[in-house]
């Protein structure tokens, strides 16, 4: 499948470094090119504590079966013990898991085993899970299937955190508006029902703070990743005037673009590549002044706007 095309206003993270010191001196927001991420015993990189620093990490595809092309299904509880360990020691409140934390089963008791180990490996996580519905999170799997094994109440929902508000979308629907569920569905047909558009109107429109929102699907570039109305979508977000940061999964790697001022992040898949040194997760943080910071880990690159 041919990679999502970027539109003429996205800004690429592949600045060189002269440039990037010429521009920040200008003092225009650009991506960070920081040093090397992930290596042990590195200190935060904020002199300031944030309002609110959380863990990101997305695409596991967990499953007992046997590698497959670029995807090592079984190490990737490796990789997430080494998430947990960071994320441990620098004291995240929350993490998010931004879709496809399982692969998917021949069978529904299969499937809900792969679900119910990695779901024990992130109830020893710091701060409370957040999980993002993906694709194959309900492939086999039914929504209330899936939320029951995980105790997340709901698929959409809003939560709020030092000043800040985030919010969790679920883009599992067909165009029909049918959920995800009992393999009834294509991963290329991605909606976002008008019923849940409304409500994230409301819900943004209520929010006390600026905000930050996670999904599944992109809802920048396009092509087989988007989903299908994420240009209704981003106006609701652009309209609020207060979304500071969308952070996305699905795609498997990096990718950075800014529509209307809100920059849309999208973070590398944590499946990709054999053993822990192919990891891929990030910590942000939100600085007092309204700065976020990404820092990346193994391939997953790093931010700040």
């Amino acid at each position: 499948m041919s990679a999502p095309t970027q539109a003429s206003h996205a800004s690429s993270s592949a600045v060189p470094r002269r440039q990037f010191l010429r521009v920040a001196a200008a003092g225009l927001a650009v991506p960070w090119l920081g040093p090397l991420p992930g290596r042990a015993g590195e200190p935060p990189t904020e002199t300031i504590p944030p309002r609110v620093r959380f863990g990101l990490l997305t695409d596991l595809h967990y499953a007992e079966k046997e590698p497959a092309g670029t995807r090592h299904y079984r190490d990737t509880l490796v990789k997430l013990a080494a998430a947990k360990e960071e994320f441990a020691r620098r004291r995240v409140d929350f993490v998010v898991e931004l879709g496809d934390v399982i692969d998917t089963a021949a069978s529904v008791d299969v499937e809900k085993s792969y679900l119910q180990r990695i779901a024990a490996e992130f109830a020893a996580f710091p701060g409370r899970p957040h999980f993002v519905l993906g694709n194959h999170c309900v492939e086999t799997l039914t929504k209330a299937e899936f939320l029951e094994i995980v105790k997340q109440p709901a698929a959409h929902y809003g939560f709020d955190r030092g000043g800040w508000h985030f919010v969790v979308l679920d883009a599992c629907y067909r165009s029909d508006g049918a959920p995800y569920g009992r393999k009834n569905s294509t991963w290329t047909d991605a909606n976002m029902p008008a019923a849940e558009v409304d409500w994230l109107r409301t819900d943004l429109q209520n929010a006390r703070g600026p905000s930050i929102v996670f999904v599944h699907q992109r809802l920048d570039g396009a092509g087989a990743y988007l989903i299908k109305n994420a240009e209704a979508v981003r106006q609701v977000l652009e309209e609020s005037g207060k979304v500071r940061a969308v952070f996305q999964g699905h795609y498997h790697k990096n990718a950075l673009t800014h529509i209307h001022g809100i920059p849309y992040c999208t973070l590398a898949g944590m499946i990709e590549g054999k053993g822990g040194e192919t990891n891929a997760f990030a910590v942000a943080s939100v600085l007092p002044d309204g700065a976020i910071h990404v820092e990346g880990f193994g391939k997953q690159s790093s931010y700040r706007w």
